[in-house]
């Protein structure tokens, strides 16, 4: 007698969805924000012009972040 076994891929088990047109532009937009505020302190936030915070503290905690990314800062 022969026995038969399945076995089932734990990716069978994923249902997707369609998101609809609101969904994803509610996906996009927040992506974009996201991505905005990144290239802001990265990039843009320095001490003499700083919006978040009195003296240097988002700069040097992005310094090297914006060195890497080609952001003069000095």
């Amino acid at each position: 007698m022969t026995t038969t076994h399945t076995i089932e891929s734990p990716l069978s088990a994923v249902r997707t969805r369609e998101l609809s047109v609101l969904g994803r532009i509610a996906w996009i937009a927040g992506g974009l924000l996201l991505a905005a505020t990144a290239y802001y302190f990265v990039g843009i936030e320095q001490s003499a012009v700083s919006v978040f915070a009195e003296g240097t503290a988002i700069h040097e905690i992005m310094h090297d972040g914006r060195h890497l990314l080609g952001f003069p800062c000095h």
